[in-house]
């Protein structure tokens, strides 16, 4: 099978590859066109996922797809953008059919469930990897960055922390534990759902703001640098699901929460007046730390005393980020 008849026949006919807003062109000519309104900036941010060092080697090609775009989008969701499209670039050691409708439809429910369209992108043969390239709208001056918090402001998640790195030994096949406890587990990280309306809410709210990737410690550093400001995360107000806390007990699961990554929920700093209306309209919002002069990010405990822990970030499978 042909290059162009693989994207023929896998991609350019899937539902997320059909037209619709933002997009004035999608797959077939040299480049696509997209439409962004008046007032509006373009949002744009590229993955790559690598087999062996993002994903096993061998694995679900449906859950593949649908990870591969979450993890992509979650990044729009960190800047308050609207998703508008995405392109893939797919590199394949050998041509599956059976691979390649599976990997397509879980793009595709993924997609569909961003509301976003399928544009282009390119094939090739080699080690399996895939590269995603996502773009969304935001309006003007209010898009979410990682350099505006202030000392006073709250540190606060979207959701609760650790279940991707809970998943990881299930992912691996090296656990197991009840039935439950395995599909929560295993959801949260084969099929992360970007919080993109959460995102949105946030534009003129939140001072900074950016997506968990790497573990909540680490990717707070993030904002603490660019902010010029110190984080305090209190470890006693970490959420966690009840899925991780069965799997790993408490204290492996606040570690799961602080390092362990691959959550795709937001991290920001509020300033306190904000998180009323917040809590009050829905959002998932936990308060776990605040913002102080200084620099860098520490850990504390109840007491206030700073336990922060040396590995701060997740290691994914031969990769150190």
């Amino acid at each position: 099978m042909g290059e162009f008849e693989l994207i023929r026949n896998y991609f350019a006919a899937a539902p997320c590859a059909q037209p619709g807003e933002g997009v004035a062109l999608g797959i077939g000519d040299d480049c696509a066109l997209l439409s962004v309104a008046p007032g509006e900036q373009l949002a744009i941010s590229t993955d790559t996922l690598v087999a062996g060092v993002h994903f096993p080697d061998v694995c679900d090609p449906f859950l593949l797809g649908q990870r591969a775009l979450g993890v992509s989008a979650s990044d729009l969701a960190a800047m308050g953008a609207k998703p508008l499209a995405f392109t893939l670039a797919l590199t394949l050691p050998n041509v599956s059919a059976d691979w390649l409708q599976a990997f397509a439809r879980g793009l595709n429910e993924m997609a569909q469930g961003c509301s976003m369209r399928l544009i282009g992108g390119d094939t090739t043969r080699g080690p399996l990897s895939l590269t995603v390239t996502v773009f969304g709208s935001v309006p003007a001056g209010l898009a979410l960055t990682r350099s505006g918090a202030r000392s006073g402001d709250l540190l606060c998640v979207g959701g609760p922390l650790g279940d991707g790195a809970g998943a990881l030994p299930l992912v691996l096949n090296q656990r197991s534990t009840e039935a439950s406890t395995t599909k929560a587990l295993l959801a949260r990280y084969w099929s992360p759902q970007p919080q993109l309306e959460l995102g949105q809410a946030l534009r003129g709210k939140a001072t900074a703001a950016l997506d968990i990737s790497d573990g909540l410690l680490a990717d707070c550093g993030h904002i603490a640098l660019a902010s010029g400001v110190r984080l305090l995360v209190e470890r006693e107000r970490l959420p966690m699901s009840d899925a991780l806390l069965a799997f790993f007990g408490l204290d492996d699961a606040r570690q799961a929460a602080l390092t362990g990554g691959d959550d795709y929920v937001l991290a920001f700093t509020l300033p306190q007046p904000e998180l009323a209306s917040l809590v009050s309209a829905g959002w998932p919002v936990s308060v776990v730390g605040r913002v102080v002069e200084g620099q860098g990010v520490a850990l504390i405990d109840e007491q206030g005393q700073d336990i922060t822990p040396l590995t701060r970030g997740y290691q994914h499978f031969r990769e150190t980020r």
